[in-house]
């Protein structure tokens, strides 16, 4: 049997790629410790997007390249295009949740981690918990 993949976020990325960030031992501590059991990584581009604008932002153009360019070689983490059918359903279930806060991307994550059976996510966003998911990191 596989094991199951964890999804990981930007506010994850962030985490494990910022070593300001308050979360960053940690990230990095779980990290390694899923990556001993043989656990794998998934993201999407997304998430990707939204990782690569917080670092340009927060940082530099050459971190978010840097970042960038970490994700095309890793052999620990796969890229989850979501195509057209995975986007109408996230667009339905952004439309649909008008009353909660979540993002265009969250949505897109809630619906492939739905698709694909993943329940475990490396985020400190509280969005997953509320969605039904088991973030990893504790804000």
């Amino acid at each position: 049997m596989a094991v199951p993949e964890v999804l990981v976020d930007s506010a994850g990325f962030f985490a494990l790629w910022d070593a300001t960030d308050q979360h960053h031992t940690a990230a990095l501590r779980l990290q390694r410790e899923l990556l001993r059991r043989g656990r794998r990584f998934l993201t999407t581009e997304y998430i990707v997007d939204e990782t690569v604008t917080l670092l340009l932002v927060r940082h530099s153009h050459a971190a978010a390249a840097d970042f960038l360019e970490t994700i095309e070689r890793s052999e620990t983490l796969r890229l989850e295009w979501i195509g057209p059918e995975r986007f109408h359903a996230a667009s339905a279930l952004f439309r649909k949740h008008s009353d909660k806060e979540w993002s265009f991307t969250d949505c897109v994550s809630f619906t492939t981690m739905r698709e694909l059976r993943i329940s475990e996510v490396l985020t400190t966003d509280r969005h997953f918990e509320r969605a039904g998911f088991m973030p990893l990191l504790k804000a």
